[in-house]
């Protein structure tokens, strides 16, 4: 290779690092302050497997003391990401139904485009107990096709608990997860209606099992664009049935190797004690790594 040749691969380089710096992944999470360990482990998780790429970390929450926050601020400084928490003000839902059941966090992904600066365009929101162990920059570059969101649907080895939904809420698409959303925040702003997600809240109060995902289902699940839960929103109590639906292809292997999200649903985390699942001793693994971060 000639010096100009070297020339033109170094400059193309470059100009690729700076596109991609100029279009940082902006990632989205709500919580309250007894999950910020596992929001340090899941940006742990964020930075070991893409250490190329740069982000903004946006935080909506109901009132987490700053001093609280430190720990993470300091932890996106040092991974060179940009950490931005938003509290919101109780009055943004004034006249909506909350309680113990419909608590407020519910409605924030949701209405996410309306507390995000406008200079934002898209925002991939993500549930706080998720490892991230391959590269999310192709879901942020997903198509949307139009559509205001980009979810996976957990349909198992039936479509047994999918028709469930679907008659429970009357719809006739896939039931889609919630925990990992693709979201168009312009369409966000001009399409979705606070004022109706709380109607459709307080009509529909005793169908709603899951709040905030049945919501998402039932007002936006025509509008919600379906991508691979096997690497998008990897359901990690079920291994077995990933394999099993994949013919064999989805062995340990494969899903280290392609799987991009691990979502550590329901009631039992691999940070507690007793937690059964295989995936287990892969969070310990990052829980370890974000100490000697921190």
């Amino acid at each position: 290779m000639n010096e100009m040749e070297q020339s033109n691969v170094t400059t193309d380089a470059v100009h690729r690092t700076q596109d991609r710096q100029a279009d940082r992944i902006q990632i989205l999470t709500t919580l309250n302050e007894t999950y910020l360990p596992r929001l340090q482990v899941l940006l742990t998780s964020i930075r070991a497997s893409q250490p190329e790429e740069t982000a903004d970390i946006w935080l909506m929450h109901s009132g987490i003391p700053q001093e609280d926050l430190e720990p993470v601020a300091r932890q996106c400084g040092d991974m060179g990401y940009g950490f931005h928490p938003l509290m919101i003000d109780s009055t943004a839902f004034d006249g909506a139904p909350v309680s113990r059941q419909y608590p407020r966090e519910m409605y924030y992904r949701l209405l996410a485009p309306f507390f995000l600066p406008e200079h934002l365009h898209r925002i991939l929101y993500l549930d706080p107990d998720i490892l991230v162990i391959n590269p999310l920059r192709p879901l942020w570059e997903t198509d949307l096709r139009g559509n205001l969101f980009a979810a996976a649907a957990h349909t198992g080895k039936t479509e047994l608990a999918n028709n469930i939904n679907q008659l429970r809420l009357g719809t006739d698409h896939a039931y889609f997860n919630s925990g990992v959303l693709l979201m168009d925040l312009g369409r966000g702003r001009d399409e979705i209606s606070p004022e109706d997600i709380f109607t459709y809240t307080r009509d529909h109060a005793k169908e709603l099992l899951l709040p905030d995902q049945d919501i998402l289902n039932a007002m936006y699940g025509r509008r919600t664009l379906e991508i691979d839960d096997s690497i998008w929103n990897y359901d990690a109590r079920n291994y077995n049935t990933y394999l099993l639906r994949s013919g064999g292809i989805c062995d340990m292997d494969w899903v280290m190797g392609n799987t991009a999200v691990l979502h550590f649903c329901g009631k039992s985390k691999p940070w507690q004690k007793g937690y059964i699942h295989r995936f287990g001793i892969l969070y310990k693994h990052y829980e370890q790594l974000t100490r000697k971060w921190t």
